[in-house]
């Protein structure tokens, strides 16, 4: 698309004549995202989307260190909920509580933790009501 609108032809027409013949050539045929959705629907305009894109594919966070805690407390639970067994289940509430623990020892910046280590056979009953043999 180097070449220049020649003069006496509109815009429109020429930029639909270029598009034509982009699609005649297959120019288009091997995108990626080719006949899938867009990602992201309609949504307010944010200055800042670049920059939370980024973050979100370097997977980083903007969260305080204790927020981001209580945050993996909680998927961590989730992910113990669902676990394929007892023993997955356990470990995944043990690495937990051995993260907690040293939060509470030597405390991060920001907002308090408000977090306890969980009761590992807590968990593991829990996870056996879920899953029954």
């Amino acid at each position: 698309m180097t070449e220049r609108k020649p003069p006496g032809v509109n815009f429109e027409s020429w930029i639909d004549r270029q598009i034509r013949e982009a699609e005649q050539r297959g120019d288009f045929a091997a995108l990626p995202g080719r006949g899938k959705p867009l990602p992201d629907g309609p949504a307010p305009y944010d200055e800042m989307w670049w920059i939370k894109q980024k973050m979100a594919r370097e997977g980083l966070s903007s969260l305080s260190p204790t927020l981001a805690l209580r945050k993996e407390a909680e998927d961590t639970l989730v992910a113990a909920a669902d676990a394929p067994s007892e023993r997955v289940a356990r470990r995944l509430v043990t690495e937990l509580n051995d993260k907690i623990r040293e939060a509470l020892r030597l405390p991060p910046p920001g907002p308090p933790l408000g977090l306890r280590p969980y009761d590992v056979d807590e968990v593991a009953r829990d996870w056996r009501e879920r899953h029954p043999a």
